[in-house]
C-alpha cells in the first residue's frame, strides 16, 4: 500500500505534467487550454493519442515530431516527470496519515487535504515556469485557486471539525496578502501584483499548515529569492537592476514551510533556549 499509493497517484501527476504543458505555452498567450487539439509547433501535425503518453512518448520518438521530425523542448518530458514525483512524493508523506485514521470524517478530512496539495503542487509547477518564462503570472491561474483550494481546506474543516485550521488559514490569506500589497505600494518596480495575488493563495495554504508554516514559509521565499539574486549577479547573468521574478521562490519557500515549518520553528527555538 505504502509503495502502490504514491505510484499510482504519481502516474496521475506525470498525465497531469501533460496539461500543464498546454497549460504553460497556451495560458499567457491567451489561447484556449481545450482547442485546437495538440499540434507540432513546425509543421501542425496533430499529436496522435498514442503519441501523448507522458514521458514514455517524448523518449519513444527522441523528442521529436513523428511528422517532420522537428525537435521538441525537453522541457515537456520534464515537467511531465517532475509533476509526476511530485505527486509521488506529497502522496507518500501524507499516506501515513491517512492509514492511521481515527474515523472515516477524518479520513475524507485527509484526503481533502492531500488533494489540495496536488493541486497546489500541478500551480507551482505551471506558475513557475511561466514566471521564468514571461515574467507573468496570470490570473486565469492564480484566481481560480482562491476558490479551489479554498473550497477544499473549507470542506476538509467542515468534515472533521477543525475551525482552527480554517480560521488560521484565512488568517494567513489576509496577512500574506496585506504584507505583499505594502511592498508593492511601497516599492512598485520591486514587487508585481502578480505576486501580492499570489501571496494570498500561498498565505492560504501556509496557513493551515499553521504559523510556524506561514512564519517559515515566508521567510524561506526572501532568503531564496537573494541567494537567487546574488548567484546571478556573480555569475554575471543579471545585475542590480535586473527585474528577477520572484513567483518561484515564493512558491518554492511555501513549500518549505509546509514540509519544513513545524521542526525549523521548534529548531530555532530550542537553539536560543525558547522552546
Amino acid at each position: 500500500m505504502t509503495i502502490i499509493v504514491p505510484a499510482i497517484v504519481g502516474v496521475l501527476g506525470a498525465a497531469i505534467g501533460s496539461f500543464l504543458n498546454v497549460v504553460i505555452h497556451r495560458v499567457p498567450a491567451g489561447i484556449s487550454v481545450v482547442r485546437p487539439p495538440s499540434a507540432c509547433p513546425s509543421c501542425s501535425a496533430r499529436v496522435r493519442p498514442y503519441d501523448n503518453i507522458p514521458i514514455i512518448s517524448w523518449v519513444l520518438l527522441r523528442g521529436r515530431c513523428r511528422d517532420c521530425s522537428a525537435p521538441f523542448s525537453v522541457r515537456y518530458a520534464l515537467v511531465e516527470l517532475l509533476t509526476a514525483l511530485a505527486f509521488a512524493g506529497i502522496a507518500a508523506w501524507r499516506l501515513p496519515s491517512l492509514l492511521t485514521a481515527e474515523s472515516a470524517l477524518t479520513l475524507a478530512g485527509g484526503a481533502l487535504v492531500l488533494v489540495a496539495l496536488l493541486y497546489f503542487a500541478a500551480i507551482t509547477i505551471a506558475l513557475a515556469v511561466i514566471d521564468l518564462d514571461t515574467h507573468r503570472l496570470p490570473n486565469a491561474i492564480v484566481l481560480p485557486s482562491y476558490g479551489v483550494l479554498g473550497g477544499l481546506l473549507a470542506s476538509a474543516a467542515i468534515v472533521t471539525g477543525d475551525v482552527e485550521s480554517a480560521a488560521r488559514a484565512a488568517a494567513g490569506a489576509g496577512i500574506l496578502f496585506a504584507g505583499y500589497l505594502l511592498l508593492a505600494l511601497i516599492s512598485p518596480r520591486g514587487m508585481g501584483m502578480g505576486d501580492v495575488k499570489l501571496a494570498g493563495v500561498i498565505g492560504l495554504m501556509l496557513g493551515w499548515f499553521g504559523w510556524s508554516a506561514l512564519a517559515v514559509g515566508t521567510l524561506a521565499a526572501f532568503l531564496l529569492g537573494a541567494l537567487v539574486g546574488v548567484g546571478l549577479i556573480i555569475a554575471r547573468r543579471a545585475s542590480r537592476t535586473t527585474g528577477i521574478p520572484f513567483g518561484p521562490w515564493m512558491l518554492g519557500g511555501a513549500w518549505v514551510g509546509i514540509m519544513l515549518g513545524e521542526p525549523m520553528a521548534r529548531g530555532y527555538l530550542a537553539l536560543f533556549g525558547l522552546e
